[in-house]
């Protein structure tokens, strides 16, 4: 009766252990997965890499403007006159400059009246 009545323990023990490695496996895992570090932390990672991956794009555009403006001073000498004019504040005899109200930053503040 020695080994029948060990097999008839070994059974169960064997299934209730397997049962508690599964059960701390998954609560390891919600744990993991809930945490601070978890898959909220993860899309949070992915939204703030996609923000800076937009940004590194709008500045390497503004990067290329800017180069063919230089471009554009470096060889044309009527552009070079326009900045110099612009910069300098400079007219030529007879040219008339007119001066307008620089409109509101914010567009929920209206323009103010004259």
């Amino acid at each position: 009766m020695g080994p029948l009545f060990h097999a008839l323990l070994e059974r169960p023990a064997r299934r209730a252990g397997y049962l508690l490695i599964a059960v701390l496996v998954f609560g390891y895992g919600w744990i993991a997965l809930r945490g601070p570090q978890g898959i909220e932390a993860l899309r949070e990672k992915h939204r703030e890499i996609r923000q800076l991956q937009e940004q590194n794009a709008e500045l390497a555009r503004e990067n290329e403007r800017r180069r063919e403006r230089i471009r554009r001073l470096q060889e044309s000498r009527s552009e070079q006159e326009m900045e110099i004019r612009k910069q300098l504040k400079l007219l030529r005899p007879g040219e008339t400059t007119f001066i307008l109200p620089e409109s509101p930053k914010d567009p929920q503040q209206p323009a103010p009246q004259p």
